[in-house]
């Protein structure tokens, strides 16, 4: 099967600009993400948080993502993916603009707020664009084709921390810091652009496909398995998206703090070869990462991310996509213990090892998680989406164990997570009874 058929749907047509212009919402979310991962550190100093307080920005972002997703599900089923996309669009944009009126106020509240409603909005747009992708051509290159939609998304991911890190860390002439008074620009600048985006899908052909029904939920005939809960291979991508993301955002939203606190003292000869200010003498006299190289090094993670969506969309047209999930899944819980253990230059390279495994592992649970459910995919997908919610709730557990027993010692929470994900992969098979996406139509008869 040719490269080019892996956009061809059913029926013969061709839906190459519509997947390209679906995957134009994953760069934007990406880089929405990617602010909120640098925004912890600057509410730390700004606002003299510890943390676990300052945890409380994933738990907003997620928060939105939980509480809308149910919602998203169902008017997305009612207006269709189309329109489901636009009104998601149209909530990002408030949400940005929201942010004018927050700086003005100058609290912690009116921030969280604002990143509530833009993770609201971002809800809409994951909720229909990650099933979306996976019906816009052969079901055999389901994976492959979210997972290539996933790229754009770490894409967005690499340049959000260094848009970040330009307005949340500015400093004046004086040195002092000025983020407070910037960070609303890059969300005024996101919202303008989901305005233009809500007009182009508006006019664009955006054909409501339906997802084919291996598991005949959608028959009428007596017998049949009409409950999405009934399929253990949903039930369980539910609990693995739950905790792959719990994993994800204290990894993310405490990057800064590592790079900061637990990176080796940098030898003063590397002082003047780096940019100003991107090194500051710690406690110990010695020198260290500052937040606004920090900021720049998570980008530099998002890269590992971003070849690791690139390899990983390439691997999948090869390897069944459960098992690469397991053995990614496996190799990350074994990073995590590495870190956890503080083995110095080591650790810290496998910090940026975690993001190149972790690449997969979403759009893989989600492509997994809704297989074959047929036009229940949308229903299915929601509540995918509404364990999110495990970005809002590990952190702070991560946070707290940073703050009493280190930031090495709190990976040990992310390690467990993966290790649930390693489970999941290897088990998918059976627990979904088929050798492979794709393969259900040849290893069961209807």
């Amino acid at each position: 099967m040719s490269k080019k058929s892996i956009f061809v749907t059913d029926d013969g047509k061709n839906v190459t600009f519509t997947f390209l212009l679906v995957s134009s919402l994953f760069l934007l979310w990406g880089f929405c993400n990617g602010m909120i991962d640098v925004m912890d550190k600057h509410f730390q100093e700004e606002l003299h948080l510890t943390l676990a307080q300052s945890a409380n920005v994933q738990w907003a972002h997620y928060l939105g993502y939980f509480l809308m997703a149910m919602p998203a599900g169902w008017l997305s089923s009612k207006l269709g993916y189309k329109y489901g996309i636009i009104a998601g669009l149209l909530m990002v944009a408030v949400g940005g603009f929201w942010f004018v009126p927050a700086t003005h106020i100058a609290a912690f509240w009116a921030f969280l707020v604002g990143v509530c409603f833009i993770a609201a909005g971002l809800t809409f747009l994951e909720t229909i664009a990650n099933p979306y992708t996976t019906v816009l051509g052969p079901t055999r290159y389901a994976a492959t084709r979210i997972n290539l939609a996933q790229t754009c998304n770490g894409v967005g991911w690499v340049f959000g921390p260094i848009v970040g890190s330009m307005y949340f860390y500015s400093k004046n002439a004086q040195g002092v810091s000025t983020g407070s008074q910037t960070l609303y620009i890059p969300y005024v600048a996101v919202a303008l652009v989901v305005v233009v985006l809500a007009i182009v899908f508006f006019c664009a052909d955006v054909p409501d496909i339906k997802t084919e029904d291996d598991y005949h939920i959608d028959d009428s005939a007596p017998g049949s398995s009409r409950s999405i809960w009934t399929h253990p291979h949903f039930v369980m991508a539910v609990a693995a998206q739950f905790f792959y993301v719990a994993a994800q955002a204290g990894i993310f939203s405490f990057f800064i703090n590592y790079m900061t606190s637990e990176v080796p003292a940098i030898p003063a000869s590397w002082n003047g070869f780096l940019h100003a200010g991107w090194l500051e003498t710690g406690k110990d006299c010695a020198w260290h990462i500052s937040n606004a190289f920090a900021s720049i090094l998570a980008s530099a993670g998002f890269i590992f991310f971003l070849l690791g969506r690139f390899t990983g969309a390439g691997l999948l047209k090869k390897v069944a996509a459960h098992k690469m999930l397991g053995v990614y899944g496996l190799l990350n819980t074994l990073t995590c213990l590495l870190i956890f253990c503080k083995l110095g230059w080591v650790s810290v390279g496998c910090v940026f090892l975690s993001y190149f495994f972790m690449s997969i592992m979403f759009p893989t649970i989600f492509a997994l998680g809704i297989f074959g459910l047929g036009i229940r995919a949308k229903q299915a997908s929601s509540f995918i989406v509404m364990a999110i919610m495990g970005g809002a709730l590990l952190p702070k557990l991560m946070g707290h164990i940073a703050d009493t027993q280190g930031m090495s010692r709190s990976f040990v929470v992310p390690m467990f997570c993966f290790a649930f994900v390693t489970i999941y992969g290897f088990g998918w098979s059976r627990l979904s009874k088929s050798e492979s996406v794709g393969a259900v139509a040849t290893s069961r008869s209807h």
